[in-house]
């Protein structure tokens, strides 16, 4: 008899391990730093491109990252979401200040878009005390129409949908189809998570979608974001920071988060 040859899944399963201890690495790596590269793989444990691809391509189907362009990134963090009357009490001396900021902002006879939120709606009742004259909000939600609905100097610009009930949002096609046929001169966007490196997330696909035409109908947009709202990452990506000019903040904004956006070109208000 011949000498036995082993099978070649026993040949081949210390490769494996390797490939999943790797794999394990990279994975804590994403939960330190938030994002990997290729580049990064292949230098840390001395591996090819190809393999380094294969490695998040392997995480990526498991659902441990998120592929992105030469790399991958951790995953968009799904959060419960409180009711609007509940969020309306989180940080509220925080979101006074950032509206009364945002108001500042506002010229005469100019055009803005508010999107939902708790922040959104303060900058509206904000707007009720001391109104630019001749403005126009276009807006989606009923809690700021009922804001603004008898609000003198303004004109109101509902856009409709399905509603939805936790931000009282209506969104959907119908909504975007009517976004994308007007132009504002700035959009004040609210968001439940910062990420500097990410861009703006939400917890509602459609609401996301709707956001993202507000973004690209308008010709300034300022995030409206108390400082609990950074490095946090939600379910649905509205908008990357590219279209983003402006961000007005508390005093409590993490600093390396606030020189990392000014680093790409975004002012940030401190109010």
């Amino acid at each position: 008899m011949g000498q036995k040859i082993e099978p070649v899944s026993s040949q081949r399963k210390p490769n494996r391990l390797l490939a999943e201890e790797r794999r394990r690495e990279i994975v804590s790596v994403l939960g330190r730093h938030g994002r990997i590269t290729v580049e990064e793989v292949a230098k840390r444990f001395g591996v090819s491109a190809v393999t380094a691809r294969s490695d998040l391509d392997a995480l990526s189907a498991s659902g441990a990252l998120v592929r992105s362009h030469g790399g991958g990134i951790k995953p968009l963090l799904a959060t419960p979401e409180h009711p609007l009357k509940v969020r309306e009490g989180m940080h509220h001396e925080e979101k006074v200040r950032i509206a009364k900021a945002a108001v500042a902002l506002i010229q005469p006879l100019q055009t803005i878009c508010l999107c939902s939120g708790s922040t959104s709606a303060e900058l509206a009742l904000q707007l009720r005390q001391s109104c630019p004259p001749n403005i126009t909000v276009i807006a989606y939600t009923l809690n700021i129409a009922q804001i603004l609905a008898d609000t003198a100097k303004l004109s109101l610009i509902m856009l409709g949908g399905f509603l939805r009930h936790p931000s009282t949002a209506f969104v959907g096609p119908h909504a975007e189809h009517m976004i994308s046929s007007l132009h504002a001169d700035h959009c004040f966007m609210s968001t439940v998570g910062l990420d500097s490196h990410i861009g703006l997330t939400t917890l509602d696909i459609m609401e996301a979608q709707l956001n993202c035409r507000m973004i690209e109908s308008s010709a300034q947009v300022t995030v409206l974001a108390d400082s609990s709202k950074f490095g946090h990452r939600s379910l649905s990506l509205i908008h990357d920071l590219s279209g983003i000019h402006r961000v007005i903040t508390d005093d409590r904004a993490p600093s390396r988060d606030v020189e990392t956006l000014r680093s790409k070109g975004i002012d940030v208000v401190v109010a």
